[in-house]
């Protein structure tokens, strides 16, 4: 099955094959994971670390639309699977900062948004929203991080692709990938941020830029 699938399933379905495919592995997945799927009309990158002891897990989403430059960065937090904190960021024409916690029995403690520097009210709808998402992003998560489904990013320079680790790396991208790859670089001067998707099922670009990727990739400390 091959990595399109991330594109062609959608939410629920993306959540049914990788069930499906990878319900058979047993192995513990590590603390720290970074994955990533093809969303809608862009590409979402997510880096997720657990804290077993706590029994919390933070996750940094970032989606970046194939189109203009209002990319969004949000950072969650979870405590026994319950969405705790929710801190977003969107850039581009029309600026947007979110601020929300939760205490205990999942009621708002704090709740702030920002539009083109101006606070605005979040509605009840819009609250039960943004938590609903929250739930949906998590469980995303665990299924692309069941499945083995590992975010890559590196540096595209002079037909060699460095990782972020400074690895040189030759990914195995269909005959399309690559020669999207080579056509971006034609028109563009100096190296390209490329991140992409590893998994047992084959390999997928994800996302190609004119951005160093490594220059803000979060780091296990940072969560």
């Amino acid at each position: 099955m091959p990595l399109l699938f991330l594109r062609r399933c959608g939410w629920l379905g993306l959540l049914a094959c990788l069930l499906t495919a990878c319900g058979s592995h047993q192995k513990a997945p590590p603390a720290f994971t970074a994955s990533g799927y093809v969303a809608d009309r862009g590409a979402m990158r997510l880096w997720r670390k657990d804290d077993v002891a706590q029994q919390t897990v933070n996750i940094v989403s970032v989606y970046s639309p194939y189109k203009g430059e209002n990319t969004v960065i949000t950072r969650y937090q979870f405590i026994r699977d319950d969405v705790r904190q929710i801190n977003r960021t969107q850039n581009g024409e029309h600026p947007e900062t979110l601020q929300i916690r939760f205490d205990d029995k999942g009621n708002p403690s704090f709740m702030q948004r920002q539009r083109d520097g101006l606070r605005e009210k979040l509605s009840d709808d819009e609250l039960a929203l943004y938590q609903f998402e929250a739930r949906r992003l998590l469980d995303v998560s665990q299924s692309l991080r069941a499945g083995q489904v590992i975010l890559m990013q590196g540096r595209w320079r002079n037909g060699v692709m460095t990782t972020c680790d400074g690895n040189e790396v030759d990914p195995d991208f269909d005959r399309r990938s690559a020669s999207w790859v080579a056509a971006r670089t034609q028109r563009s001067t100096g190296q390209l941020g490329v991140a992409w998707l590893e998994a047992p099922e084959g390999t997928q670009l994800l996302l190609v830029a004119n951005e160093d990727f490594c220059h803000w990739q979060p780091k296990k400390s940072e969560l």
